[in-house]
Parts: C-alpha cells; sequence; structure tokens
C-alpha cells in the first residue's frame, strides 16, 4: 500500500496551505483502497468497447449489402470510431485532472451505452455511424482514464504483469467478437450484435457505479479550445483525405483541400501546444527518448493490426465466398492465442524488458504478413488460419510490453499526458491506416480491372468476364495493400533494436508527499 500512496500524491504539490492533516487523509484512502474491484470495473468497461469495435469487422461486408454501400463508405465505421477517440483522447489528461475517476468512468459508459441504443435501432448507415461516434466518445474517455490508474495503483515492478492484465482483456474482446459477429449475422439481422453488447454495457455502469474509486488528485485546469479545434481539424482534414481518396482519386480537389486543411491546422496544433501554458497534448513527453521511440514503433504496428482485420474479412467473404461464421473462426486461434499470451509477456517483460520481445514478436509480424500479401483465389482455408494465428502470436510481444517500456521513462505527473498522447497517435494511426491501406486496395483494384479490360483480355459487356476480373483486381489490390504494410513492419523492426531498458522514474517520500511551513 506504501506504493499506492506514493502514486495516489501527485509529485508537485503546493508548498504552502497543506497541513498533516491532508497526508493522513490520503494515507487513510490508500490504505483502504482495494485494486480488485477498480480493475475489475476497468476491464469489463474495455472488454465491452473493444467487443463493439471488433464486432463489426466481420459483420462489414453483410452490412455493405444490407445499407447499400461500397467498402470505402463502410470503412468508417471504424475509421470513423478510431477518429473521434482521436479527438477525444487528448482531452483525457484535462478530464482527469478536472474531475474524479468514478465521475469519468460512469460518463463513459453511459456515453458508450447510448451509442449502442442508437446503433441497435439504426435503420441507415449515418444512424449506425452517429451511434458508433457516440459509442467512442465514451471508449475515448475510458481507456486512456483505464491506462492512468492502473499505472496508479500499481509500483513500477509490477506494471509489466498489470499491462498484461489490461492487455487480456483488450485482447479477449477481439478472441470473442469475430467468431460471434459471424455467428450472428449468419442467423440473424446485424443489428441483434449491439443488443449483446448493450447489456454487457450496462452491467459495466452498474457494476462500476459501485466499485469505482477516486484514485488521482483533481484540479481546476483550464481548457485549451482551440487546440481542441486544431486538433479536430488537423486530424479529421487528413483522415478524410486519406478516405475520399479511394472513392474521388488522389488528384480531386476535395482530397486536396482536406489534406492542405489537415496539415496546416496540425502544424498550428503543434505550435499552440508547445506555447500554451496547459496544452491539451504535452508534446515535451517527447523529450524523453526511450517513450518517444515506442510510441513511433507502437504506431507502425496498430496501423498494420487495423487494416489486417479490416481486408482479411472482406477477401474472406466477398472473394471466397465464405460464410461470417467461416470468416470469424479463422480469427478466433489467432486472438485466442494472443489473450493467452498477454499476461506472459508481461511477465516476461518485467524480468527482460521490452527489446527481445519487440524484435521476435515483429520479425514473426513482418514473414506473416509479407504471406498475406501472396493471396489467390486458391489459397486454402487451413493456410490463412495458420499465418494469422501465427501473426497473432507475434503481434502479442509487442503493443502493451512497448508501450510499457515508453511509460516507465516518464516521471509520474506525466503519467496522464504520456498516456494521453500514446493513446491518440495509435488510435489516430489505425485510422489513418485502415483509410490509408483500404483506399490503395480500392485503387488497385480498379486499375486493374481498367487494365484488363484495355488489354483487351475482358469484354465490357460479358458479365461473367467482369466478375472474374473484378475478383481477380480486388486481391491483387488487397496484395498490394498487404505488401505495403509488410515495409511498415519492417521499418518497425529496424526500430525494434533501438529499444533499451531505462531506470524507472519513481518519486521519493521527500518529493511525493506535501511540504509544509512557509
Amino acid at each position: 500500500m506504501r506504493n499506492i500512496l506514493l502514486r495516489i500524491i501527485p509529485e508537485e504539490q503546493s508548498k504552502g496551505g497543506k497541513s498533516q492533516k491532508g497526508v493522513q487523509s490520503m494515507n487513510s484512502v490508500a490504505t483502504t483502497l482495494k485494486r480488485g474491484p477498480i480493475v475489475a470495473s476497468l476491464l469489463i468497461g474495455a472488454f465491452v468497447a473493444l467487443l463493439a469495435q471488433t464486432l463489426l469487422n466481420v459483420a462489414m461486408p453483410v452490412m455493405m449489402i444490407d445499407l447499400g454501400i461500397s467498402a470505402n463508405t463502410i470503412q468508417w465505421l471504424s475509421t470513423g470510431y478510431l477518429l473521434v477517440n482521436g479527438v477525444l483522447i487528448p482531452v483525457s489528461a484535462f478530464l482527469i485532472e478536472r474531475f474524479t475517476t468514478r465521475k469519468l468512468f460512469i460518463t463513459a459508459m453511459i456515453l458508450f451505452s447510448l451509442g449502442t441504443v442508437l446503433c441497435a435501432i439504426a435503420s441507415s448507415f449515418e444512424v449506425v455511424l452517429i451511434g458508433r461516434l457516440v459509442q467512442a466518445a465514451g471508449a475515448g474517455i475510458l481507456m486512456p482514464l483505464m491506462s492512468v490508474i492502473f499505472l496508479t495503483i500499481f509500483p513500477i515492478e509490477e506494471r509489466g504483469k498489470a499491462m498484461g492484465m489490461m492487455g487480456l482483456a483488450m485482447i479477449f474482446a477481439p478472441a470473442v467478437g469475430p467468431t460471434l459477429s459471424g455467428w450472428v449475422v449468419e442467423h440473424y439481422d446485424w443489428r441483434v450484435l449491439f443488443y449483446i453488447v448493450l447489456p454487457i454495457s450496462l452491467f459495466a455502469l452498474i457494476f462500476g457505479a459501485v466499485s469505482m474509486r477516486n484514485v488521482t488528485k483533481n484540479s481546476l485546469p483550464k481548457l485549451d479550445t482551440l487546440g481542441v479545434i486544431l486538433s479536430t481539424l488537423g486530424f479529421g482534414g487528413l483522415l478524410y483525405g486519406f478516405s475520399d481518396a479511394g472513392h474521388d482519386g488522389w488528384d480531386s480537389t476535395r482530397v486536396i483541400t482536406s489534406m492542405v486543411v489537415g496539415g496546416i491546422s496540425l502544424v498550428l496544433f503543434f505550435v499552440r501546444e508547445w506555447t500554451v501554458k496547459k496544452p491539451i497534448l504535452e508534446f515535451r513527453v517527447f523529450k524523453y527518448n526511450m517513450y518517444s521511440l515506442t510510441t513511433v514503433i507502437n504506431m507502425i504496428i496498430t496501423m498494420c493490426m487495423y487494416s489486417g482485420m479490416i481486408l482479411l474479412p472482406i477477401y474472406l467473404q466477398s472473394i471466397r465466398g465464405f460464410s461470417p461464421l467461416d470468416a470469424g473462426l479463422l480469427l478466433l486461434p489467432g486472438a485466442i492465442l494472443m489473450g493467452i499470451m498477454s499476461p506472459i509477456t508481461g511477465i516476461i517483460f518485467d524480468k527482460v524488458g521490452a527489446r527481445w520481445l519487440a524484435v521476435v514478436g515483429l520479425a514473426i509480424t513482418v514473414v506473416t504478413t509479407y504471406e498475406f500479401s501472396r493471396l489467390t483465389i486458391d489459397s486454402t482455408y487451413t493456410h490463412m488460419i495458420f499465418m494469422y494465428t501465427l501473426r497473432m502470436f507475434g503481434m502479442s510481444m509487442l503493443m502493451m510490453p512497448i508501450q510499457t517500456a515508453g511509460m516507465n521513462q516518464l516521471p509520474q505527473r506525466l503519467n496522464a499526458h504520456g498516456s494521453a498522447m500514446s493513446q491518440t497517435l495509435r488510435n489516430v494511426a489505425g485510422a489513418l491506416g485502415t483509410a490509408l491501406l483500404v483506399t490503395i486496395m480500392t485503387n488497385t483494384a480498379a486499375d486493374r480491372i481498367k487494365e484488363l479490360i484495355v488489354q483487351g483480355k475482358i469484354a465490357e459487356t460479358d458479365k461473367t468476364a467482369i466478375l472474374d476480373a473484378t475478383q481477380q483486381g480486388t486481391i491483387y489490390g488487397i496484395n498490394h495493400a498487404f505488401v505495403i504494410a509488410t515495409w511498415m513492419t519492417v521499418a518497425a523492426l529496424a526500430l525494434a533494436f533501438f529499444i533499451r531498458k531505462v531506470k524507472p522514474h519513481s518519486e521519493t517520500i521527500a518529493t511525493a508527499q506535501p511540504q509544509t511551513g512557509k
């Protein structure tokens, strides 16, 4: 409990006006604090948030047909979700300082539940998208809140194990999601997915309302409104540009305008955050070299992982004709293995650090991602399930150990800012990676089909030939997207060799306790 006390009392306390009574009060809270119910509340909330996100990956091809939209449009249910996370997560450091952890948790779960209801009753794509964005608002508060609470209540020497436990919930949802989604979509309407999520979400809300405790100190920080606007325009502009390029082309006026507005806004946002007294995103965390390196590596990994989760179900269902259940079952063993490995890699991290875990994991990910760039119309189900499972085994060694290695270098006062920055960039990277690689797939497939027509290999009036060409073009596009993802992973592997075990920052009793006197 002594370790918990040192993490609950902030490093930067005012030197005046604080009495020993305040210290005794905090000591009383720390002594009575039970980590179990708090951890359980957070894990249930994280599980249901991630379950809702992964449920749609297998369902998207069916939703495309039911709602009458294209792959480039349907992927907004994923990229829009990630974008709202990316916009809201920067504000999380402000929210964590401003409001109690219990209030934030309850608010996050209420928003998530409301979004789930909207998706369940939706009759059009627009309503589903709005529901997803409301869900994302809740998840955008919940995920960084969970990271900060874990870093607060667990001592440094137990953080690997604690992050592994958090990773278990974060991986168990993807293990259940695709298979459950496949079974539901095959036998029922896709809206049933949200009716399954809703009671779990409500249970998480009620359990958290009873079990959650306040473990962080609150103040009255001022929100940088201009920073929020600039970050929204910046991230939103770039993401819209990447996504719309798959429909209008890279030379479209709309795409170019979105990219230019996004780029300029991000530059202004960066300048603003360096100069304002209370930034929403504290870029000074990048003064810590290992934090910077691990954040870049995790961004690359996230881009590759999210894109694969979107591209494979499209290939399996739209090209190969597998049922949604078969598509979900293909993803199941890898997700289960990743879930089993998550706490194990956390324990290994506590003993040996992140470097060799990352090198081995990324080497496996490079090989398996390359294998997915060689898909054909005859690729066997057995081969794909083996390669995907092996890919997830490699990824199980990456995200949480790498993130924890970077966070351990930060001083305690920067935990909330470091978590917000890491979560923001990972979500934005996931959204941009998905938009970019789906756009690459769409454009490459379209170019390939035109090429076959121009070469005279198929006649424009031959519907059977055009269907075959569409399949060939789509496979070609998916393969090309995976080639790009392979090179991204190679870059991450090269960077992983530079990860080193840094001396964890821990506050001493002298600096952790408030001073009295003047």
